[in-house]
């Protein structure tokens, strides 16, 4: 004859499988937050990481004389390798429909699934139209389209994030970091047997995993539930919803945001500047890298900055974001005199100055959200990520638009010999 379980018992295990799901569901929403970063951002990534190519095969260059094995022209050694169009035109077409989005739907109505489906569909028809592209114009289509979804992906998990633990910053902020490497990388490694229209289609499996994602392992929250922390403690209450803003209340909260804001926009300003307008014109002749690869793996390396600074934020964060806008203003100076003079004897000063400005990049983005976070008021909070996050897109816009001209004042300077060499 088998007891029944007291009632106390019965409390014990109940509370006991309540902390064992609310476990489980942070980690999956932990978990869930990474790889929708990742997909978010690899798209945009991969546009970047293979922009040299792109402008190569479909713009050709200026100077260039024979072909390699890859579909990507070299230059004879002693001539500057230059495309008739600098990298900062990519850029432009990847983030100009980005900061467009950026700034129009934080105050747009939030149908979160809607989006993220807009977002799944561009993402996938970016990497298709560019694949199949045999125009100029259609090639841009196709890293226009990559941009929105991107845009309209990270101002919409972003602000959706709060319902969720503050946590989830960090875990995204990471995930978009990991895109960087994994985005770069894959396109450089893919790169190295296929060409650029083989690489881009194998890439349709990460919209279809951003979609299996958001809807099958982010546990979304009830509306009329949000997360709240109480004594270190993940916990759903119930709660009274705050009142819609208004389009004034939204605009009224932009100045006391530009302290998050300028800091931020002043560090993608120049390391995309960097990005976009320098790694092209850095050249290393004679060496186990061509060219066109060490453009790649200049990429491949910065992405590994941010990935690691953008994960980082448990362990150290930052709050003095003006710092980073000064150093990262440094490396501008180090490298733009190395794209003029050829001063740096070897490329691996050139690797480890570019992981330095990655690490400054991804820790900017990262520890200002992480702050907005903590310091902004809950009710405020879900509008207020959103608006920040057209800050890193206007810095980039800028740095696109000044990369175009300093490229071609560059190119039309005669090469110098190396130091050392």
């Amino acid at each position: 004859m088998t007891k029944g379980i007291l009632p106390i018992e019965r409390n014990v295990v109940d509370e006991f499988d309540e902390e064992r799901n609310i476990r489980r569901t942070r980690w999956r929403n932990l978990i869930a937050f990474w790889i929708l970063g990742m997909c978010n951002n690899y798209g945009y990534v991969v546009m970047l990481s293979a922009a040299h190519d792109i402008l190569d095969s479909r713009f050709g260059t200026s100077n260039a004389t024979t072909e390699s094995s890859n579909n990507v022209t070299e230059v004879p050694i002693g001539e500057r390798s230059c495309n008739t169009v600098s990298t900062g035109a990519i850029l432009l077409a990847d983030i100009l429909p980005c900061l467009l989005i950026k700034i129009t739907a934080p105050f747009l109505p939030f149908f979160v699934h809607a989006r993220l489906a807009t977002c799944v569909l561009f993402s996938a028809a970016g990497f298709v139209i560019v694949s199949v592209s045999t125009t100029e114009w259609l090639a841009i289509l196709g890293v226009v389209i990559t941009s929105i979804s991107s845009g309209l992906g990270e101002v919409t998990m972003l602000s959706y994030s709060h319902q969720y633990p503050k946590q989830v910053i960090s875990t995204w902020s990471s995930g978009t970091g990991g895109a960087g490497i994994v985005g770069a990388l894959s396109y450089a490694s893919l790169a190295t047997w296929l060409n650029t229209s083989d690489t881009l289609l194998l890439m349709l499996v990460v919209p279809f995993i951003q979609a299996m994602t958001f809807w099958f392992v982010l546990v979304h929250p009830p509306q009329t539930k949000i997360p709240i922390t109480k004594n270190g403690i993940d916990s759903q209450e119930q709660i009274i919803e705050v009142p819609r803003k208004s389009f004034k209340d939204k605009i009224n909260l932009v100045p006391g945001l530009l302290k998050y804001m300028i800091p931020l926009g002043l560090v993608y300003f120049f390391e995309y500047f960097i990005n976009h307008g320098l790694y092209e014109l850095i050249q290393y002749d004679g060496i186990w890298l061509k060219h066109y690869e060490q453009y790649r793996w200049l990429q491949v390396d910065y992405q590994i900055g941010v990935f690691i600074s953008r994960s980082s934020v448990n362990l150290v964060t930052i709050n003095r974001i003006w710092i980073m806008a000064v150093l990262q203003f440094f490396n501008v100076i180090v490298l733009l005199f190395e794209t003029i003079y050829y001063y740096i004897p070897n490329i691996w000063i050139v690797f480890t100055i570019v992981l330095w400005e990655g690490l400054l990049g991804g820790g900017a983005y990262v520890n200002t959200f992480y702050r907005m976070s903590t310091e902004i008021p809950r009710a405020d909070r879900k509008i207020s990520l959103g608006i920040a996050t057209m800050a890193d897109s206007i810095g980039i816009a800028l740095a696109g638009w000044l990369a175009m001209p300093v490229h071609n004042a560059i190119c039309s300077l005669s090469k110098p010999t190396r130091l050392g060499s």
